[in-house]
């Protein structure tokens, strides 16, 4: 029912239900990108720096609360549970094991229609990031997944309407591919096994 409850919260911020929190969203990650682009920081040497900074902080209240006789710093108990490390350790032993036996499949040619998709897919990512850094590119995504949902609801009517007649148009063109030239390649490929 939790899970439930977070997609329900999750789908509202996409859709810009609650504009207030969506809006915040915006604001940090355009705060954060234009931080890391103008300044050269990277993500770890921002994260080591402010770790750096804690540990400082609280190394000195610590010893400057002993001197002066005061209570240390509060901080809470700090350790993993053995049953919180279990199961994160099986929620990614069995996503590795699906993702390997996908692997082997690709591999060993189960699966040529899998094979195409990942390829493709892998192909896409190289190209666009070959575009554009991973900060740039993660800052997009994040506009894209928070407006084209909206936008969508907004507009739903005139986009499915455009959506079904390119579809239309691709299936005729598709068809006339098959026909002038997939169909050729077939026969060919027949004629080639006979006379072979």
């Amino acid at each position: 029912m939790r899970f439930l409850e977070e997609v329900l919260v999750s789908a509202d911020v996409i859709l810009w239900k609650r504009k207030d929190v969506t809006l915040s969203i915006l604001l940090v990650t355009l705060a954060a990108w234009v931080v890391f682009e103008k300044s050269g920081y990277t993500l770890l040497s921002l994260v080591s720096s402010v770790f750096l900074l804690l540990i400082i902080i609280l190394f000195l209240w610590a010893k400057a609360a002993s001197i002066l006789n005061r209570p240390a710093p509060p901080l809470p108990d700090l350790h993993l549970s053995e049953e919180m490390v279990n199961e994160v350790a099986n929620f990614i032993r069995l996503h590795v094991n699906n993702l390997l036996s996908v692997s082997q499949d690709i591999a060993l040619g189960k699966d040529s229609r899998l094979f195409f998709k990942v390829a493709a897919y892998l192909w896409l990512i190289y190209f666009v990031g070959g575009l554009t850094d991973f900060l740039t590119l993660s800052y997009t995504s994040l506009v894209i997944i928070l407006t084209i949902p909206a936008l969508y609801e907004k507009y739903e009517d005139h986009i499915d309407k455009y959506g079904i007649v390119s579809c239309r148009k691709l299936q005729q063109l598709y068809v006339k591919l098959d026909q002038d030239y997939i169909r050729r390649v077939q026969k060919w490929i027949l004629e080639k096994k006979k006379l072979s």
